[in-house]
């Protein structure tokens, strides 16, 4: 819910000077518009037939608006908090429920990778099995991240997940894929500049 009152003022969350984001909202974006306007139509709906009954068309009037609020609260979250690119790393997000940090120092190889996992885990947005952590947007990821060591992802109740492999998805996939390549060189540059 923070996400909407963000989202409204126009702010994303931890970009800030020298940070690049990387938007990943655009793919899910008819989905969860096509979802809220759904769950509008059927508040509406369910405002005459509850009309003789006050006291449970207030209480469904409650229900439907916060899930019409939740539904573009998740998207909101989608929009204001991208991926984030910047000199000491790479921040992939996933909404707020997901946040992993990698030091650009650990990151092995990026590549353009476009990925559908398989129909057994589409409903799982995360997927993480044998190092490898999956953060798909509209059931794809494009952007596979290989690592030197592992990075420890904190999940939204606490557990804790260990990936050597990390795949995202991205609005503009091979820009990013670009865009960690420069800021890779450019700490390999200034690595070879600044002395021991």
């Amino acid at each position: 819910m923070a996400s909407l009152g963000l989202w409204v003022t126009r702010r994303r969350h931890g970009v800030g000077p020298g940070r690049r984001p990387l938007g990943y909202a655009r793919a899910q974006a008819p989905m969860m518009y096509g979802f809220a306007f759904v769950c509008a139509v059927e508040t509406v709906g369910v405002g005459f037939l509850l009309a003789k009954l006050p006291v449970v068309h207030w209480i469904m009037l409650v229900l439907d608006v916060y899930t019409v609020l939740m539904v573009l609260g998740f998207q909101a979250a989608a929009v204001t908090r991208p991926h984030v690119l910047g000199p000491e790393g790479l921040r992939v997000r996933q909404g707020a429920a997901l946040d992993v940090w990698i030091p650009l120092e650990r990151i092995a190889s990026v590549r353009y990778d476009l990925r559908f996992p398989k129909a057994e885990t589409a409903g799982r947005q995360t997927l993480e099995r044998a190092g490898v952590l999956e953060m798909a947007v509209a059931a794809q990821t494009c952007v596979t991240v290989e690592l030197t060591e592992p990075v420890t992802a904190v999940k939204l109740l606490g557990r804790r997940v260990a990936a050597r492999t990390v795949r995202f998805h991205a609005d503009e996939g091979r820009a990013a894929v670009a865009a960690i390549r420069e800021e890779l060189a450019a700490g390999k540059e200034t690595a070879a500049v600044t002395p021991a």
